[in-house]
């Protein structure tokens, strides 16, 4: 199925102008950017001035990828 998916992509990419051929680039590159997995940990050193800075537990904390989620899913985005 790979092969396949490339091969037709090939064929219709075959005669296309330099312009369409970087927009192409540029919207695998956006595609597979947002696949990518942009967790991250936070060291005890960064939890203690997150924790200093709101006074807030981090179990009420809620994390920002959830956040974006919901915001996106609030507006229909």
């Amino acid at each position: 199925m790979e092969t396949l998916s490339i091969d037709i992509l090939t064929k219709k990419l075959k005669n296309a102008p330099q312009s369409v051929l970087e927009r192409v680039i540029g919207y695998a590159d956006a595609l597979l950017e947002s696949q990518e997995d942009h967790s991250f940990v936070l060291s005890d050193d960064q939890k203690k001035i997150l924790l200093k800075q709101n006074n807030v537990p981090l179990e009420d904390c809620t994390e920002a990828h959830l956040v974006y989620e919901n915001l996106k899913n609030k507006y229909g985005l």
